[in-house]
């Protein structure tokens, strides 16, 4: 049992770990896009690629032309990622740590 609530936790932190960098992926496919360098194209089209899967779907629902050309999928983007490491991944966290007892568990 102790195996499988360090698994929970390693598994919890390390998504934590790849929705932060997401996080920062967006927060710059964001800022590129006020950026109308032509040298910065491929880092543009390579962050347009990672964050299009998630952001597409959103656009689906909330369309830039409802909001006068303003595309606000990444904020939507953002809150859902939040709620997903607090929500989720906190609670699978504090579920091993639990699981494992009175001990501190810090890296």
């Amino acid at each position: 049992m102790i195996l499988f609530a360090n698994l929970l936790y390693a598994v919890s932190r390390i998504l934590h770990f790849i929705l932060n960098i997401y996080i920062w992926i967006i927060f710059g496919h964001v800022v590129l896009s006020w950026i109308r360098t032509p040298s910065l194209y491929q880092v543009r089209w390579i962050l347009f690629k990672l964050t299009e899967p998630v952001l597409g779907p959103i656009r689906r629902f909330v369309p830039p032309y409802k909001f006068g050309g303003l595309d606000i999928s990444p904020i939507i983007a953002f809150v859902l990622i939040l709620l997903i490491d607090t929500v989720v991944l906190r609670s699978i966290s504090q579920y091993a740590v639990q699981f494992l007892g009175p001990r501190t568990y810090s890296f």
